[in-house]
C-alpha cells in the first residue's frame, strides 16, 4: 500500500486506460477521484465499487476536459491532489488536408490543453502538501508519428514537451512529472474493433491482432490497463522520487524500431 493517505485525480477515467489506472492506484492505497464528461448513475457507481473493493475513498466528478475552466474546477472540487494523472483523450483519423477543424480543435483541447490547465491548478496544492506527482498518459505517438493522425501526434508530442518543462520547474521540490507512452492497449474500445477488422481482412482473431492491429508493435501483444496502472503506481511511489522529466514507453518495442 505504497500510496496510503494520498489522493489521486485521474482524468478520463470512467472506462479504458483511465479506469484501469484508477483501480491500480486505489489498490495501492490512495483515495481516487474519477472523471469524465458524463454525469450518469453508472459513473458514480464505478467510484462506489472502487471504494468498496479497495477500502479507500473514491468519488466521481464530472468535468469537460475540453473546457479549461472546468479542468481547473475539477482540481478545486477534488480538494487534495497529491497525484494527478492526465489521461483524458480522443482520436480522429484523416489526411491533414481533409482534417476537420472542429476535430483538430477538440483533440488539441482535450489531449493537450487539459494537461496544462489541470497541472497549473494542481501544482499549488502539491506545493502546500510538500509532495506531488504529475503523471501524463502520452502515447507512442508522443515519440514518433503515423500518417493521418496529425492532431493526435501533435498533441501527444506537446504533452511530452510539457512534461519536461514541468519537471524542470519543479526539479528542486519534492514533485515529479513524467509521461507514460503506451503503444496499443487492449481496452473495451479496441476489443470492439476486432470483429469488424476480422471481417474486413478475412482473418481469424489472433491473425488480425498480430498482423494488422499490432503490425508496429514488435512484441505482437497488447499492453494491458493493469500494466499501465502498475507503471503509474511506480512513478507515484518513493522509489521513483528521482525520476522526473522523462518518458516510459509501454509499447512492446514500438519506439525501439
Amino acid at each position: 500500500m505504497v500510496l496510503n493517505g494520498k489522493t489521486a485525480v485521474v482524468t478520463g477515467s470512467n472506462s479504458g486506460i483511465g479506469l484501469g489506472v484508477a483501480r491500480e492506484i486505489a489498490r495501492a492505497g490512495a483515495n481516487v477521484v474519477l472523471n469524465s464528461f458524463t454525469d450518469r448513475e453508472e459513473d458514480h457507481a464505478l467510484a462506489a465499487e472502487i471504494a468498496k473493493e479497495f477500502g479507500v475513498e473514491a468519488r466521481y466528478i464530472q468535468a469537460d476536459m475540453s473546457d479549461g475552466e472546468q479542468c481547473r474546477a475539477l482540481i478545486e472540487k477534488a480538494g487534495d491532489c497529491d497525484v494527478l494523472v492526465n489521461n483524458a483523450g480522443i482520436q480522429h483519423v484523416a489526411p491533414i488536408d481533409e482534417f476537420p477543424m472542429d476535430k483538430w480543435n477538440a483533440i488539441i483541447a482535450i489531449n493537450l490543453n487539459s494537461v496544462f490547465h489541470t497541472t497549473a491548478a494542481a501544482l499549488p496544492k502539491m506545493r502546500t502538501a510538500g509532495w506531488g506527482r504529475v503523471i501524463n498518459i502520452a502515447s507512442a505517438h508522443g515519440l514518433t508519428a503515423s500518417p493521418f493522425k496529425s492532431a493526435y501526434v501533435a498533441a501527444k508530442h506537446g504533452v511530452v514537451g510539457m512534461t519536461k518543462t514541468v519537471a524542470l520547474e519543479t526539479a528542486e521540490e519534492p514533485i515529479t512529472c513524467n509521461a507514460i507512452c503506451p503503444g496499443y492497449v487492449l481496452t473495451p474500445l479496441v476489443e470492439a474493433q476486432i470483429p469488424d477488422t476480422m471481417e474486413k481482412y478475412n482473418m481469424g482473431r489472433e491473425e488480425v491482432i498480430k498482423k494488422v492491429m499490432l503490425e508496429r508493435q514488435p512484441s505482437r501483444e497488447f499492453a494491458t490497463v493493469e500494466q499501465l496502472g502498475g507503471t503509474t503506481v511506480f512513478l507515484a511511489s518513493d522509489a521513483a522520487a528521482q525520476i522526473t522529466g522523462t518518458t516510459i514507453s509501454v509499447d512492446g518495442g514500438w519506439t525501439a524500431l
